[in-house]
């Protein structure tokens, strides 16, 4: 019976830690809770395109001090050390148009991989590799942000299932199976059926992934895909970098209430996106808007997508055009819906930072806004463990599956 009271006891006391009381909190303290949360728990995040904002702006060793501290972008050292984000997964991406190259991409992936080591080798102090969950914590520890990789388009595997291999050895930690076009592997949510889901080297692909360690990555596929990878990967799979279509019923590229539902059954986890045409529905439809009108002006004066008059006529209409304000309490709301149909065991973190040409929600427009996020999901109930899984402890789980299901099958 004394037994039984000490262990009534022990379970009284974790529920009590277990919830502060952020409802006698004001809102300077419940702010201030928000901001030790962010620096007390690791923080990923699944996906930055730090390195294709370094190519855009002719990155050299030279200009590393960019990385430390810079007004362009999004990602800085000192924006990420101010909000907590200590390991944003750096994004390897490879356009669509370099599938056509006889390399697949395979020659920028390298040189964006090459991006990050130079970050590293320059800058020791402050960044540091990780190629599994227990070399972040390690980095965390040391006060260093880890830079761990994932592959925005598995184009540059080419035709040879080695180079899964070859990737891995790179550091590469996830593959996102295509990006806005078919590629060999599957279809894209962005383009017509050529696969009806993944092509028969995807299928190869997959399992090879599986065999390796490399996490599946599902954003930008098509629904086919999904599914079809759902039913074949023996290992849990992520969504780096997704929303909720049920926000915005347009956006082919987000998930459907059932896939993330299906996702979670799979022990998968959906880390939300932030770009405002992804989470907005009235701004995805601004988006697709400006998008025709800006197209039928290239087709007029005859330019290619990545010429510099491009850049110049998107700017010019985004000012005479502006886009509908978003608020972080949207990115909440994806929260809440993932929570709500998968379980808080299968939702994190995936911005899109430097990818989304600034197009970000009020409040969180870089990373040292996490805290904002944070306060939010406090005020809306989240515990601090909830928190905590939300923050790293769901996408570690997927992570170190990946990796165990590796070791069984080699």
């Amino acid at each position: 019976m004394k037994q039984l009271s000490y262990v009534f006891l022990l379970l009284l006391a974790i529920s009590c830690a277990e919830k502060k009381p952020v409802d006698r909190m004001d809102d300077e303290a419940l702010q201030k809770y928000a901001d030790e949360l962010a620096h007390r728990y690791i923080i990923t995040d699944g996906h930055v395109d730090l390195p294709e904002r370094l190519k855009g702006s002719g990155f050299t060793t030279d200009s590393i001090n960019s990385v430390v501290k810079t007004k362009e972008g999004e990602f800085d050292y000192e924006r990420a050390k101010k909000g907590g984000l200590t390991a944003p997964f750096m994004s390897i991406y490879i356009p669509a148009d370099y599938q056509k190259n006889e390399d697949y991409g395979k020659g920028l992936a390298d040189s964006l991989i090459g991006y990050v080591n130079d970050i590293v080798r320059l800058l020791p102090d402050k960044f540091a590799h990780a190629k599994n969950p227990q070399e972040v914590e390690a980095n965390f520890k040391a006060g260093k942000i880890s830079l761990p990789m994932g592959m925005e388009n598995g184009s540059p595997i080419g035709t040879d299932l080695k180079n899964v291999k070859y990737f891995y050895d790179k550091g590469v930690r996830y593959i996102t199976l295509t990006h806005s076009k078919n590629n060999h592997i599957c279809d894209s949510s962005g383009d017509s059926a050529k696969w009806n889901g993944l092509s028969p080297f995807g299928i190869e692909v997959v399992k090879e992934m599986n065999r390796v360690g490399i996490m599946v990555d599902i954003s930008h596929v098509d629904d086919s895909t999904f599914y079809q990878v759902m039913k074949l990967s023996k290992a849990p799979c992520i969504a780096s970098h997704s929303s909720a279509r049920y926000f915005a019923p347009t956006v082919r590229r987000d998930m459907t209430d059932d896939m993330i539902k299906k996702l979670g059954e799979k022990d998968g986890v959906i880390s939300v996106n932030f770009y405002t045409a992804f989470v907005d529905s009235a701004t995805a439809n601004y988006q697709a808007r400006s998008f025709k009108e800006i197209g039928k002006i290239m087709q007029e004066k005859k330019l290619k997508f990545f010429d510099p008059e491009v850049e110049k006529l998107m700017t010019q209409y985004k000012k005479d055009h502006p886009a509908p304000e978003v608020d972080i309490e949207v990115i909440a709301n994806h929260i809440d819906h993932i929570v709500k149909l998968a379980g808080i065991d299968h939702v994190a973190f995936g911005s899109d930072f430097d990818g989304v040409g600034g197009m970000l929600p009020k409040g969180l427009e870089d990373p040292s806004k996490y805290p904002n996020l944070i306060y939010r999901l406090l005020k809306r109930g989240y515990t601090e463990s909830d928190i905590e899984k939300i923050c790293y402890k769901n996408l570690f789980r997927v992570w170190n599956k990946v990796e165990e299901v590796a070791k069984v099958s080699n």
